[in-house]
This record gives C-alpha cells, sequence and structure tokens, in this order.
C-alpha cells in the first residue's frame, strides 16, 4: 500500500469508526448474525431513535453495513429495517486497492474514442455505478434525503471507495472535496477518467435525493492538489 492508499484508508476508517458509540454499534451489529434495527440500537445505547438511525446510515454509506427490510412475525406493520455487517472481516483489515495497468488501459482506450464521446461515455459508468452504490445504501431513492443530508453520505461512499471525500459549504454553494484520488497518476495522462467520478457524485445523489446536477470545479489534471465537485443547486 503507497502512501495515498494508506492516507485514504486512514481517512475512510476515521470517518466510520471514530466515534466511540458508533464502534460499540458496529461490533454489536457484527455479533448479531441477523443484523440490528435502529430501534434495538437506541434501546441498547440509550439513543434517540434519529442518532441511533444516523449512526447506522454512517456506517452503511461507508459500506460497512448492509440494510435489508423486514416485517414482524405476525407481517402487521410497517417493514423495519435491519443493518447487518458486511462479511466477517473487519474494515480495517480490507486496504484500498486500485490496478495502475488496467486504469492505465482503460485511459488509453477512452482517449481512442475523441474526448467528447470518451467524457461521455466514463460519465454514464460513472452514474450507473453510483446508482448501484446508493442503492447499496439501503433504497433509499427518489427525494427522500435533502441534498446536504445526501451529499454526506456521498462523501462518506466515495471515502470508502478510496477518495478520501468529505463534505462541506463554500460560498454558499454545497461540495465534495476529495483529498486523494484513487486513479493514481493515470488521470494526469487521461483527464477524461474525471468524468467517472463526476457520475459517481451525480449517480448517488440522483437515487438518494433526486437528480442533482454536478460540476467538476478543480482536479488533478487541471493542475489541482484536490477534486472539488460543486452542486450546482
Amino acid at each position: 500500500m503507497n502512501a495515498t492508499d494508506f492516507a485514504s484508508t486512514v481517512t475512510a476508517i476515521t470517518s466510520a469508526f471514530g466515534d466511540p458509540t458508533r464502534r460499540a454499534i458496529y461490533l454489536t451489529a457484527r455479533d448479531q448474525v441477523d443484523g440490528v434495527t435502529a430501534s434495538e440500537v437506541a434501546e441498547k445505547f440509550d439513543l434517540h431513535a434519529n442518532v441511533a438511525r444516523h449512526h447506522l446510515d454512517k456506517l452503511a454509506a461507508g459500506g460497512y453495513l448492509e440494510i435489508a427490510t423486514s416485517r414482524s412475525s405476525s407481517g402487521a406493520g410497517r417493514p423495519s429495517k435491519r443493518y447487518r455487517v458486511i462479511g466477517d472481516t473487519m474494515p480495517f483489515e480490507i486496504p484500498v486497492r486500485h490496478d495502475d495497468i488496467l486504469i492505465t488501459l482503460l485511459g488509453k482506450a477512452l482517449a481512442e474514442l475523441g474526448t467528447e464521446r470518451a467524457t461521455a461515455l466514463a460519465e454514464e459508468v460513472g452514474v450507473a455505478y453510483g446508482r448501484a452504490m446508493a442503492e447499496g445504501m439501503g433504497d433509499r431513492v427518489g427525494g427522500q434525503q435533502s441534498v446536504r443530508t445526501a451529499l454526506h453520505a456521498v462523501a462518506d461512499a466515495l471515502s470508502a471507495h478510496g477518495f478520501a471525500a468529505h463534505a462541506e459549504q463554500h460560498e454558499g454553494k454545497l461540495r465534495i472535496v476529495s483529498e486523494n484520488c484513487p486513479f493514481g497518476e493515470a488521470v494526469i495522462e487521461h483527464p477524461v477518467i474525471c468524468a467517472v467520478d463526476r457520475g459517481m457524485v451525480a449517480g448517488m445523489l440522483g437515487s438518494l435525493a433526486g437528480e442533482t446536477p454536478v460540476d467538476l470545479q478543480s482536479s488533478k489534471p487541471m493542475g489541482d492538489e484536490r477534486c472539488v465537485t460543486a452542486i450546482d443547486r
């Protein structure tokens, strides 16, 4: 693992497990084969249900828990969300990985298509992958969240994929800042790859908060130290 991958891994884990209560909740969910609900967590840790749900959703957004719905044995009432640990490996045992050879090959292949078509294709792939990531957060789609709330979930999901991202408000506009690029130096030679990142943000936000235009304002190919994706709303 190189220095940037290490920094990205630490950032992702710190974002998810920096809170001691959240760490305890994760371990509790890990011990339950069928997972836990927000109400069960709220009761066990003496939390408001919304606070318990926030911790669980934070872990789910980072890719550490998966969400499923289930009904009571009587079949009555609304289905409840159950949060289960994904796999049986502790999260810090999984390093962030990328394959420089495949990424470079992708960049060259996209370059053969021409800038306009390659950018459109890369963004389409990013959007589709972003939607799939949002579905993994638990079917939270179609305007069920505010853009501001969804943006934090998107940043957590990006961090889990190596982007070391965070959401912030700057000069009255919301944006996502990525301190690391998991695609490495390949983006310098093939800037079209950045369209994948932009598409992932658009795809996740579209699923979580409704269609939301995004704009890549800065990136390494532009000569910047970090990538900034602004929300045009």
